[in-house]
C-alpha cells in the first residue's frame, strides 16, 4: 500500500480540526490556545509540503520556511506577552484577560 496525497491530506484535516476544537472546547487556558494555534499551523504546513511534493515544485516547501517563521515569532512574543501578563497579575485566565485594559 502506497501512502498517497489523501493520506496526507486526512492527517491534516484532522490534526485542523484538533485545532479548531482545541480553541472552541477550551477557553479557559492561555497556553491551550496557544498550541492549539500552533496545531492549526502545523496542518496548513502538511498541506502545503504534501502539494508541493504532489506538483513536483519547491514553492510549497519554501512558503513552509516563512509559516515556520511566523510560527516561532508568534511564539515567542505571545509566551514573552503571558509572562509579563502572568507577573502582573498572578493567573493566565482567559476569563480575567479583559483586565488588561488597565
Amino acid at each position: 500500500m502506497e501512502i498517497g496525497l489523501n493520506h496526507f491530506l486526512i492527517v491534516a484535516a484532522i490534526l485542523f480540526t484538533i485545532g479548531v476544537c482545541g480553541i472552541f472546547i477550551n477557553r479557559k487556558s492561555i497556553i491551550n490556545i496557544l498550541l492549539s494555534i500552533e496545531i492549526l499551523l502545523l496542518a496548513v504546513n502538511i498541506n502545503l509540503v504534501a502539494f508541493s511534493a504532489f506538483m513536483n515544485d519547491i514553492v510549497g516547501q519554501i512558503f513552509v520556511m516563512f509559516v515556520l517563521t511566523v510560527a516561532a515569532a508568534e511564539s515567542g512574543v505571545g509566551l514573552a506577552i503571558l509572562v509579563v501578563y502572568y507577573r502582573k497579575r498572578g493567573n493566565i485566565n482567559v476569563e480575567q484577560a479583559n483586565l488588561m485594559k488597565e
